[in-house]
C-alpha cells in the first residue's frame, strides 16, 4: 500500500508542475491564437494537457482511456478529433512557446552572450510504415541505408546552457520519385495544414530560409546560426545574411564549393594547399578572408582550418560570415551546435518521439512533435532553474554570477568528438583502434591541451 500511496503521490506533484507550467507561460492563450480552440465541451488546453502528460506517465493514451475512463474528462474522438485538426498551426506554437521561454532566461545571462539558432534534421522512422500521408524514401546516416520515414528539420535556440526548440517540419520529398505516399486530396490547400504539407514537399534549404524568417518576424535573440555540412553553401550563407543573421557552419570538403580567394574560385581544399600554414603548436592549422559569391550576390567569410594533429591530412573547415570574431570565437560558439544533438538524443529515448503516435495523418504527426517539443521546453526550463541560482530571486541574482558559457576548450572537445563520428560512418573501426588514435593524439598535444582535454573527456 505505501507503494501505491507514493505513486499517487508523485503523480499528483508531476501533474501540479506540468499545470503550472502551462499556466505560466499561457498555453491556453498559444494554442487560440493559433487557431486550437473548441467551439463547445472541453478546452482545447485541457485536450493538449493530457497529450503532454502522456510521456510522463508512462502510458499511451489508448492505456490511459482503457484503464482509467472514469478519470478522463473527454472520450477518445476528442482526443483524436484535436490530434488530427488541420486548422491549427502547430509551427507556430512551438515558435511562440520557446519565445515565451527564452525572455524567461533572457534576464539570467549577459547581453553580450553570443546567443544562437541551431538548424538540423534527424530521422523520423516510420520503416515499418506503407500508407502514412507524404511518406517517403530517406537516407539514414547511422545505418547508411534508405529507409521509410521523413527528415525531421528543426530550429533550435541556446545561450550555451540551455537550449529550447523553437520551429520544425517534417520533410517528405521534393523529389516525386522518393514519395511513397502523395497528401491526402481533401486538405484545403488554403488551411494551416495544407500549408504544412506543401512546405514538407520543398527543398529543406528553402524550408531552412522560411524558419528563419519566421524566428527573425518574432525576434528572438540570436545573431547567429548554426549548422552541420549538409547545409552549408555559398547561396546558403548569402541568404542566411540577407535574413539578417551571420552563419557559423561546417564546410565540407568537397571540389564543388568554391569561395573567391586573390581574384580566384577556388574550393575550400585548393585554398588550405595554397595557403601557408601556421607553424609550431598552433591551435588552427589557417584562417584566412574569402568570398561566398553566387551570381551578382557575394558576403565576405572567415575560413578557419582546425588542426588535427595525429593525421595531417585531415582537418576540419569552420566558416563564419562575422569575420570580425577571432578564431578561437568561431570554434568556441559552433561548439554549442552540439546542444542540438543531445536534444534529439533525449526526445527519442526519453520523450517518445516517433514512438507513442503511430497514425496515418500528417497532421496528427506534426501535432506530435510539437507536444514532444513542449516536454522538451519544460524540462530544459526546469533543469536551467536547478542549475542557476540567479533565477531564484532578487537577492540570489544580485549575489551569484551567471552559468559560465561554453568554454573553448569544450568547444574543440565537441569538434573532434563530431569529427570521429564522421570516421564512424565513413570508415570501419573498431571502437578500441578508435580509441588507441584518440589516445594518440592526446599525448602528442602540448601539456596544457593534453591535461584540459582529458580532463574534459
Amino acid at each position: 500500500m505505501n507503494i501505491v500511496a507514493h505513486h499517487h503521490r508523485s503523480s499528483e506533484l508531476l501533474s501540479s508542475k506540468i499545470s503550472h507550467f502551462l499556466e505560466e507561460f499561457h498555453v491556453s492563450k498559444i494554442l487560440r491564437s493559433c487557431n486550437a480552440y473548441k467551439v463547445r465541451g472541453f478546452s482545447a488546453k485541457t485536450v493538449f494537457q493530457v497529450a503532454f502528460e502522456n510521456a510522463f506517465s508512462n502510458k499511451s493514451f489508448f492505456q490511459k482511456e482503457k484503464e482509467t475512463l472514469p478519470s478522463l474528462p473527454f472520450a477518445k474522438d476528442t482526443f483524436y478529433r484535436f490530434m488530427n485538426s488541420c486548422s491549427v498551426n502547430w509551427r507556430k506554437f512551438t515558435l511562440q512557446l520557446g519565445f515565451a521561454v527564452i525572455h524567461k532566461i533572457a534576464p539570467l545571462t549577459d547581453e553580450s552572450r553570443r546567443n544562437v539558432l541551431i538548424i538540423d534534421d534527424s530521422l523520423f522512422s516510420r520503416s515499418r510504415s506503407k500508407k502514412v500521408e507524404l511518406l517517403a524514401k530517406v537516407y539514414d546516416h547511422v545505418e547508411h541505408k534508405y529507409t521509410k520515414g521523413f527528415r525531421m528539420l528543426t530550429l533550435g535556440w541556446s545561450d550555451g546552457n540551455s537550449f529550447l526548440p523553437l520551429s520544425h517540419c517534417l520533410l517528405s520529398s521534393a523529389n516525386r520519385e522518393n514519395r511513397l505516399q502523395e497528401a491526402s486530396v481533401g486538405v484545403d490547400a488554403r488551411s494551416n495544414g495544407g500549408k504544412q504539407r506543401k512546405l514538407a514537399q520543398t527543398k529543406a534549404t528553402s524550408v531552412l530560409q522560411t524558419l528563419l524568417k519566421e524566428a527573425k518576424a518574432v525576434e528572438i535573440p540570436a545573431k547567429y546560426v548554426l549548422f552541420d555540412t549538409w547545409f552549408c553553401s555559398p547561396i546558403s550563407l548569402i541568404q542566411i545574411k540577407e535574413i539578417g543573421y551571420d552563419v557559423i557552419a561546417m564546410v565540407k570538403k568537397s571540389e564543388t564549393i568554391h569561395f573567391r580567394y586573390n581574384g580566384r574560385m577556388q574550393s575550400a581544399t585548393a585554398i588550405f594547399r595554397a595557403a601557408t600554414k601556421r607553424r609550431g603548436r598552433a591551435k588552427f592549422l589557417l584562417s584566412v578572408e574569402v568570398e561566398a559569391v553566387k551570381d551578382s550576390m557575394s558576403t565576405p567569410v572567415k575560413l578557419v582550418f582546425v588542426r588535427k594533429k595525429n593525421n595531417r591530412q585531415e582537418y576540419l573547415i569552420l566558416a563564419s560570415t562575422d569575420v570580425n570574431l577571432s578564431e578561437e570565437e568561431i570554434i568556441q560558439t559552433y561548439g554549442k551546435r552540439w546542444n542540438i544533438e543531445v536534444f534529439f538524443k533525449m526526445c527519442k529515448s526519453f520523450l517518445k518521439l516517433g514512438k507513442e503516435n503511430r497514425t496515418m495523418s500528417y497532421d496528427a504527426m506534426t501535432a506530435h512533435v510539437s507536444i514532444v517539443f513542449a516536454r522538451y521546453t519544460m524540462l530544459s526550463l526546469e533543469q536551467r532553474r536547478n542549475a542557476d541560482k540567479r533565477s531564484i530571486g532578487d537577492l540570489f541574482f544580485a549575489s551569484y554570477d551567471e552559468l559560465q558559457d561554453l568554454r573553448y576548450m569544450d568547444a574543440l572537445l565537441l569538434i573532434l568528438k563530431k569529427f570521429i563520428d564522421r570516421i564512424k560512418e565513413r570508415m570501419l573501426f573498431m571502437e578500441k583502434e578508435l580509441d588507441e588514435m584518440l589516445n594518440s593524439f592526446l599525448e602528442k598535444l602540448p601539456l596544457l591541451w593534453h591535461n584540459c582535454l582529458k580532463h574534459c573527456a
